[in-house]
């Protein structure tokens, strides 16, 4: 990035002081010196059960000083750590003179790496010990800080193997730690909850001890994928499934610094975040929601994360796609929010799920997934091009419009409106989820039944493509019966929705059909569905979104400030969520607003990095950018989160106006680089069963760009059909 704020943001990184590793369903969220404290959010979880809640670690019953620490790659971890001043049987010792290095690696279970080293010029004997706590915890209720004690935990401590395993036993409901020491040097003994192990090193000297903690769930044991010393070095079946999406994806390269890295790391998380399906193939994957709260398969997200991540893999809608349609619902369920034809929300496999509880089983209380389903199958077939794709989901489709047509739409008015029918279901079931998202101006809370306006936008988009999907399988009446309907909608929506007054779209309709006239985020979302019906109104949305109420420097806020709740630090009353401002900036250029769209872009880019690791998160905090100000941090935010990766490559596609139509063998490019962004290198871009390589140059309309490799004869073509 060019200007003096972007140096100095290269000095700045943002980020919570925890360390999260993940493989799988398997996570360690730990402070930065690598321990759990208790009573709070940390822990070691596996299938959605905290297994570990307190873990420390400490010498003659103080704690090391923490020296430095860093996560080395998604699963892995080295920290240092120096002895403080001790007591031993020799005197006492001054601080600094015993090095702890611990390495951590998660997959399958963790395995630790605990080497101490004697600094100083005498014999040392002293005590180090292991406290481990387990509360088997549902992950709902760590999250809401509302732990209910149900079942019962056994600790046995097995001295001659050197393990120590914790059992939780609720009826039928199984889960399990084991923790065995191995290499020892010196043999623990356990008592009063800890593990301990008398040492004496010389001058010089070094001990060692590996921990395997492995969790059990029902009485199945995971084992640890990792082993001695391999926190960086890891060769096994999950690192090469790693190693697999990264080759198997586009590349990038750019002279800009900031892109290259957040282009770089976004890759790299996408990766982390791949569920990996056994029963289906090791190619098809789907993105979980995020970590550590959602490593979980999550309608929404894992739809709208499969976009972003279109022309970096367009093969990873597969996975979203045909795992998706497995869970769709066959029948009405009210506790779940189920619905025939509709797409899930959320699963869950922990003892809240298993005893129903709660109702993720799957739950079903999402209003945009099903209608985002249709519209992530056109996208993957025109970058796939594959018929049997359609032919596949064609079934699955048919349900989803259905659904749309009857339940979607409560009342008949035409108009998607969204109820929960579950004691437990959520009040607000779009993407603004949290129980206070939906305000009148006045800041009040909107009730059910609600129409918001994106779902409208969304289900204009789903039925254009649909028709397009239904012409391709030569079901033409059913084609002409969508267009019709989506051409209706938009004129109804365009009448109903629209406030001239305010040059901008309805936040929502509320229960009495009632304009919603709150200033928000959501209108944006209309842009990239194209149900905007005038260029005109396209640019007063978008300078709507850009004027100081809304846009923070550091993106588009979900709530305008003058809101009487807006508060910077709320989940959806004023925080900036990346992936809501790449959805805007797709449909700013949608509509040939490329220099809006960069500005977007810009700010994005900037947020990121700051971010530790150029990672950004799930959302961020509201408030202003000034001058020597930084994005702050929003406590408990996801990190890394697949739709705010997701959203480096959205803003990337929109600079560069790149999408396809592979069964036709074209790519379609529209570069427009802002001056911070002046050449890009795309390799390997994936259009149906061949690879383009293109290189952009220049700035604006008059960027222009060239074509390095095309191995299939693709035909590029510069122009972008109007979205109105």
């Amino acid at each position: 990035m060019d200007g003096g704020l972007s140096c100095m943001l290269r000095e700045i990184r943002v980020g919570p002081p925890v360390i999260t590793l993940n493989q799988g369903s398997t996570l360690m969220v730990t402070t930065d010196a690598g321990e759990i404290a208790p009573d709070g959010e940390l822990g070691f979880f596996a299938q959605d059960t905290r297994l570990i809640s307190s873990y420390r670690f400490s010498i003659q019953d103080k704690p090391w000083l923490l020296a430095t620490s860093a996560a080395v790659s998604y699963y892995g971890a080295r920290y240092y750590f120096v002895s403080p001043r001790i007591a031993t049987s020799g005197g006492l010792l001054p601080e600094r003179q015993l090095e702890l290095r611990l390495e951590r690696t998660v997959g399958g279970g963790v395995h630790e790496d605990f080497d101490i080293t004697n600094y100083s010029n005498q014999e040392v004997s002293f005590r180090f010990a292991l406290a481990i706590e387990s509360d088997f915890a549902d992950i709902f209720e760590v999250k809401g800080h509302n732990i209910t004690p149900r079942g019962h935990v056994d600790t046995i401590w097995d001295a001659n193997d050197g393990k120590l395993v914790s059992t939780y036993r609720n009826q039928d409901f199984e889960r399990g730690v084991i923790c065995r020491l191995q290499r020892m040097q010196s043999r623990p003994h356990f008592g009063n909850g800890r593990i301990v192990f008398d040492i004496t090193l010389p001058p010089g000297g070094t001990w060692h001890t590996c921990n395997y903690i492995t969790p059990v769930i029902g009485r199945i044991e995971q084992q640890p994928a990792y082993e001695f010393h391999q926190a960086v070095s890891g060769k096994t079946e999950l690192d090469r499934l790693q190693e697999r999406w990264k080759e198997s994806t586009t590349k990038l390269t750019t002279t800009s610094r900031d892109v290259q890295r957040a282009f770089d790391q976004a890759v790299y998380d996408m990766g982390a975040l791949r569920l990996y399906e056994h029963d289906l193939s090791d190619r098809v994957w789907m993105p979980a929601a995020g970590v550590p709260w959602f490593f979980t398969m999550f309608g929404r997200d894992s739809l709208i994360a499969s976009l972003q991540n279109m022309f970096v893999s367009c093969p990873l809608s597969n996975g979203t796609l045909t795992r998706l349609a497995a869970f769709q619902a066959a029948e009405r369920d009210d506790w779940r929010d189920a619905q025939p034809g509709k797409v899930l929300h959320e699963i869950r496999v922990g003892e809240l799920a298993h005893f129903k509880l709660v109702p993720h089983v799957p739950y079903y209380g999402t209003a945009d997934a099903t209608i985002l389903y249709l519209i992530l199958l056109s996208e993957a077939f025109h970058w796939i091009g594959d018929e049997g794709l359609l032919h596949e989901h064609r079934d699955t489709a048919l349900r989803c419009l259905k659904w749309i047509d009857r339940y979607g739409d409560l009342d008949g008015d035409g108009f998607q409106e969204y109820k929960t029918f579950s004691e437990q279901g959520y009040h607000n079931l779009g993407w603004k989820d949290a129980s206070d998202a939906l305000v009148y101006p006045d800041g009040s809370q909107v009730d059910q039944p609600i129409a918001t306006c994106e779902l409208q936008g969304y289900v204009y988009d789903a039925k254009v493509r649909m028709a397009e999907v239904f012409e391709v399988l030569g079901e033409s009446l059913t084609a002409q019966q969508l267009l019709a309907d989506a051409d209706r909608l938009k004129r109804d929506f365009n009448q109903v929705f629209w406030m001239e007054d305010e040059g901008f779209y309805a936040f929502a309709l509320d229960p009495k059909k009632e304009l919603v006239r709150s200033i928000a985020s959501n209108p944006g979302h209309l842009l990239w569905s194209g149900i905007v019906d005038t260029h005109e109104k396209a640019e007063r949305v978008v300078k709507r979104v850009l004027e100081t109420d809304m846009f923070s420097g550091w993106g588009i806020r979900t709530l305008s400030k003058r809101n009487p709740v807006y508060n910077p630090h709320s989940y959806q009353l004023g925080s900036v969520w990346p992936h809501d401002n790449a959805i805007i900036a797709a449909g700013a250029k949608r509509y040939g607003l490329w220099q809006e769209a960069n500005k977007i872009a810009r700010a994005i880019f900037d947020a990121c990095a700051a971010f530790h690791s150029y990672r950004l998160p799930e959302l961020f905090s509201g408030h202003d950018r000034e001058p020597s100000s930084f994005p702050v941090q929003y406590i408990g935010a996801n990190i890394p989160q697949a739709w705010a990766a997701g959203s480096i490559f959205m803003l990337l596609q929109s600079v560069l106006g790149i999408s396809a139509n592979a069964s036709e063998n074209t790519l379609i490019v529209q570069p427009t680089l802002p001056d911070w962004l002046a050449d890009v290198a795309v390799a390997d871009l994936q259009v149906g069963q061949h690879t383009v390589s293109l290189r952009f140059t220049g700035a604006g309309e008059s960027s222009s760009y060239e074509v390095l490799t095309n191995n299939g004869n693709v035909r590029i073509d510069a122009k972008l059909s109007s979205a109105v």
